[in-house]
């Protein structure tokens, strides 16, 4: 007689549902998300609160170690004038890296463009007809080499840190040329009349910065230029494939960002009444990092105007700080680059969460 055992009856698993699988999809998403200062901090009016309070924080620390000297209205004028003019390159900075790409070059070109602005010949010919020859050599000085920047960048398929280390290079070495290294002094007086006056007792350089300020917020907030510019620096094959016109919008970037200095060029010459080819040293750091700090995402897609206006504020008020404490360059610098790291670093914690 053969022993055969008896198979055991085996009760097959429930089938799995797309709804049971939404459903743990839903509940994993869930426990993964943050608490709800995690997504205070995540949202824009967080991220704007916080610089406000850091703001308040450094004036709070003025007000303490500078006493009257740095309460006063005349020393907040100064620290918004130090403000106006890297303020005008970080709104320019701010669409080419929300866009995806960058910039090294702002403040070579703000060189440039203040010495070609500042020529005998350019002088000559505003003291003869208008001091808007100044102006407008300046600006298409800035916007031609943006255009350079763009089209290598766009057509030429150079990475765009390569391809504005170049041009930082090359601009900063044809404004030595152009000056023969040599201090260039305004005689304009029409030129320097119009742009020291000030509006309701606020510099006109202030007042610049304010109007290109808000242009910016529009264009990037409110047109299709900007929600183009947004959606390149998310994903530049799906922008592509969505019909959007990716190299000619990455040039137009770089034209802006390079109008942005030729403006920034005409307020630093007013300011200093001088074109030379020291002019705009180190802006590309300053620019970037208050971009950065402001919330604007390094790797694109996000950018806020806002954020940049108090990022240029901060540090602003950071130097000015310094400055009435008689602390040294070296320590501001120190300062400035903890401050960029916690700020990339905060950046990279909260682009890992999900639904950032």
């Amino acid at each position: 007689m053969s022993d055969t055992p008896t198979d055991a009856a085996v009760t097959p698993p429930p089938a799995v549902t797309p709804a049971d699988t939404a459903r743990v999809e839903k509940e994993a998403a869930r426990r993964a998300e943050p608490g709800g200062l995690g997504r205070l901090l995540r949202s824009g009016g967080g991220q704007t609160l916080g610089l406000v309070l850091a703001l308040a924080l450094l004036a709070l620390v003025g007000v303490v170690t500078g006493g009257e000297r740095f309460a006063s209205i005349d020393n907040v004028m100064t620290i918004l004038r130090l403000a106006a003019v890297i303020g005008v390159v970080s709104i320019g900075m701010t669409f080419v890296i929300t866009g995806g790409g960058i910039d090294l070059s702002v403040g070579a070109l703000v060189a440039l463009s203040s010495v070609w602005c500042t020529t005998l010949s350019t002088q000559a010919m505003a003291n003869d007809y208008h001091w808007i020859f100044i102006v407008t050599t300046a600006l298409l000085v800035g916007a031609g080499a943006g255009l350079i920047n763009g089209l290598l960048v766009a057509y030429g398929g150079v990475v765009p840190f390569i391809a504005t280390l170049a041009m930082m290079a090359s601009a900063r070495g044809l404004a030595e040329i152009i000056s023969a290294r040599k201090t260039q002094i305004v005689s304009v007086p029409g030129f320097t009349d119009a742009f020291s006056r000030d509006i309701l007792g606020v510099s006109v350089l202030i007042w610049i910065f304010v109007i290109v300020a808000v242009i910016g917020w529009v264009v990037l907030n409110r047109t299709t230029f900007g929600r183009r510019t947004l959606a390149i620096g998310g994903n530049p094959e799906a922008s592509r494939l969505a019909g959007i016109n990716v190299r000619r919008h990455t040039v137009l970037l770089y034209v802006l960002v390079g109008l942005c200095c030729g403006i920034a060029a005409v307020m630093l010459v007013a300011r200093t009444t001088t074109g030379s080819a020291t002019h705009g040293q180190l802006y590309e750091l300053e620019a970037i990092a208050a971009v950065v700090i402001g919330g604007t995402l390094l790797s694109g897609g996000r950018g806020t105007i806002v954020g940049t206006v108090f990022g240029v504020l901060i540090f602003a008020t950071l130097t000015n700080v310094f400055v009435l404490n008689n602390l040294s360059i070296s320590a501001q610098a120190f300062t400035k680059g903890l401050i960029i790291v916690a700020a990339v670093l905060l950046q990279q914690r909260f682009a890992r969460r999900p639904g950032s």
